[in-house]
């Protein structure tokens, strides 16, 4: 019977925690009560990534300035689609951040988007894995690493992988 009362509580407890709007997920983060410096790095790749579409924003229903959240965006284009997702955790002034975008494409190849990110940037390597199924794309500094899986003869998904530290 336990059980029963559980179920409405913990629906109760996400719906409390969750947002979801259109806004800009720096402007829900801040308005939610999220840390100032984390708020400030979510608006920083926010604005690099382009993000706009559906936002939802996950946080403590009692304490989020001093604990962890997650923001998650999807859009949807002509050719495919992205999800993004970026988990903020607070440290006294600091924030670490992590965060994942992955985005699908259905009328281009990995091989020739690997093509078009090494041409646009001469310093990124790349690696290749399971007869070019699989391609690693890292730049000289490690900060991050883009993985494009094959997905089909024109299509290709992107996931853009990174983990921020200050300082």
């Amino acid at each position: 019977m336990n059980f029963y009362y559980q179920i409405p509580l913990s629906l109760l407890l996400l719906i409390s925690s969750l947002n979801s709007n259109a806004s800009k997920l720096s402007e829900d983060a801040q308005s939610r009560g999220i840390n100032e410096t984390c708020s400030s790095y979510l608006n920083q790749i926010e604005e690099s990534y382009n993000l706009s579409g559906l936002n939802l924003t996950f946080a403590h229903p009692e304490n989020p300035s001093n604990s962890p959240s997650l923001h998650v965006s999807s859009q949807k284009y002509n050719n495919g689609s992205s999800s993004f997702s970026a988990t903020l955790t607070p440290d006294e002034e600091r924030c670490y951040l992590s965060s994942i975008l992955v985005t699908s494409i259905n009328n281009q190849s990995c091989s020739e988007i690997e093509q078009i990110k090494l041409e646009n940037d001469p310093t990124l390597k790349a690696a290749s894995y399971l007869e070019g199924q699989y391609t690693v794309i890292t730049p000289e500094n490690n900060s991050y690493q883009i993985i494009l899986t094959s997905s089909g003869k024109e299509s290709c998904t992107i996931t853009d992988a990174r983990m921020m530290w200050p300082g």
